[in-house]
Parts: C-alpha cells; structure tokens; sequence
C-alpha cells in the first residue's frame, strides 16, 4: 500500500509578545507534515525560520515536492542524503519516526535503543524587553530552578543582566544574545555576565563572524545556536565555542539531532537541545535527545496562549515524556 502525505499549516497565539534582538512575533506559525499508511499515520512539526532563509510557504512547498518520493516508501536515510537540512526535512523524519513507531507498536524511545525516558527540568524563557519589563518578568518565574533571557541589543544590556539577576537571585541563568553583540562590546558583555553569575551565553557574534571567539578569555561558556545546524559545522566550532544548541529544526531532525549530538559530546562540547516557538509536537522528538543533556530549553509550549491537545506535560519547571497519542 502506498503512503499518502498531507501538509498543513496552524498557527498558535502567544501569550502576549515574544521578542528577541531580531524582531517580535506574536503568534507561532507551525506546518506539520503527515504520513499515512492504511490505519497508521504519523505526524511530525516543524516552525520554519525567516532567518535561515524559511518561510511558512517554501517550507509546505519543498515537502510536497517529496510527496511521491514519500508514497514510493522513501525511508530516513534517503531523506537525509537527498534533502537539505532545516524544518522541511524536520517535519518529514519526525513524521517517517512516528509512523515507524506506531505500524511496530513500540515507542521511538525503544527504536532508537535509548532507556525509557526522565522527566526533565527546562527553562524559562523571558524575551527581550526594558530591564524593568524583563525585571517583572523575572520576578514571576523567580522560583524556577533555570531561565533563559533574551539579550543582544546595542544598548542596555547591563542593565538587562543585572535587572533579571536581582529579580531571580536563585536561578541559574541562561543569557541569549542571538548574535546581537558585536566586537565591540562583546569582551565588556562577557565580563558582566560573569559578575552576574550568568551559567551559559548563546550566540554572543553573529554567525560566520565568530572566529574572534577563539582569542577572547571568558569565564562563562559560550554556546553556539545559529552557528550550528548538523555535524559537518562541528569542526570549525572548537576553541570558540564550549556548548552547542541542538535544535530540530536546523538539524533537519531527530535522525541527525541524534547523530550531532552524539559527535558533539565525543568532541567534548556540553550538550543544550533548544526549539523554536512551537507547540508539543515539535517538542516531543527533541524531549528524547534531551535525555542526559546539561541544559534543556524545551519551553515553547509555555510561550503560547493555548498549546494543542493532547500537548506535553508541565509541571512547574518540569516536562514529561510525550504520550504515544502526542507523537512517538
């Protein structure tokens, strides 16, 4: 019997507005991609990226492009050796996951040889704002054990730092510049960070502009999130960087989200599985490589007005493993 492939796209309000150094988004715009066979179909999101060049209608358009390929039995692997990585190829291998899960009556977890998995603590992400908004913010979710705040403009970002560290004096604290800071300020930046008690800052340079990483003295590690997609960037990330942000939607998904993560640990380098603002479809396949990794960022359900049904559970600062109805 051959598959049949269906593409849509939905969108979720968020909760307010989320912002980063780059722009504002007040609503997550996801197209999720499903494969059926028969009585079995499996179902994988993805939240295409402007910044790498993505939108909602190039990324429906390049999976419907593959629909006979997927009909005639196209497997992982193939995608992966015939199809560019990003959040097309995302919604396809988490899809070809699900289905295999669901026509074997087993649980990705099992296909992919890994241990039932753990509750996880995740972040909590405050966007970027005045150090009073971000202060407030801050205060809100003070009782979580990590968050993760939004940097990265020309001006004010001390006193960002030092508004979200007074808020949450007992959080460990993620900094993320999206590649915000420049040569400039970065070494000042750095420095009170640091003073702050800052545990990790994501993407200080923009992407490509990086190297400069290698001779600065920081005693905060550095995490690499644009600048990473799939393995092959991994070699030209050592000495700048000493965490990679894993996310599905850059590595093309979770096939190569788990062979990226498995080299990036052998090179030494912490571990950090993130996602774009998407509901819990898109977390689901990022929750298994998130299993054993330092740093969890897998709050984007939290970020929406309204997640789907069924969606992953949250309690406080921890997230549980999908339920095979969700995904996997």
């Amino acid at each position: 019997m051959k598959r049949s492939l269906t593409v849509e796209v939905e969108r979720f309000p968020i909760a307010g507005t989320f912002r980063i150094a780059r722009g504002a988004k007040t609503e997550a715009v996801v197209v999720v991609c499903t494969i059926r066979n028969g009585a079995f179909s499996g179902r994988g999101e993805c939240v295409p990226y402007p910044r790498y060049g993505e939108t909602v209608e190039s990324v429906a358009a390049q999976i419907h492009e593959i629909a006979d390929a997927i009909a005639n039995g196209l497997t992982r692997q193939e995608l992966a050796e015939s199809f560019p990585a990003g959040a097309a190829r995302n919604a396809v291998d988490c899809a070809l996951w699900d289905l295999e899960a669901k026509m074997q009556d087993r649980r990705v977890f099992q296909l992919i040889g890994q241990n039932t998995p753990q509750p996880l603590v995740t972040t909590q992400t405050i966007s970027l704002g005045t150090p009073e908004e971000m202060a407030r913010e801050a205060q809100r979710h003070s009782s979580r054990p990590v968050l993760k705040f939004k940097v990265g403009m020309p001006e004010g970002d001390a006193e960002r730092i030092e508004a979200v560290r007074t808020a949450a004096p007992n959080s460990q604290l993620i900094l993320d510049a999206n590649e915000g800071w420049t040569e400039s300020n970065l070494e000042e930046n750095l420095s009170i960070a640091s003073s702050f008690g800052v545990a990790l800052v994501e993407q200080p340079l923009p992407a490509g502009k990086d190297a400069i990483l290698a001779t600065v003295s920081h005693s905060v590690p550095l995490c690499a999130d644009e600048s990473l997609h799939t393995r092959s960037d991994l070699a030209d990330l050592r000495g700048r960087y000493d965490a990679v942000n894993i996310k599905l939607d850059k590595t093309g998904g979770l096939s190569e989200a788990l062979l990226l993560k498995a080299e990036a640990e052998r090179l030494g380098f912490s571990i950090m599985v993130g996602c774009m603002v998407g509901s819990s479809l898109a977390m689901a396949p990022a929750f298994l490589v998130a299993q054993g990794a330092q740093f969890v960022d897998l709050d984007g359900p939290l970020l929406l007005a309204k997640d789907r049904k069924p969606g992953l559970l949250y309690e406080g600062a921890l997230v549980h493993p999908p339920e095979s109805e969700l995904w996997g």
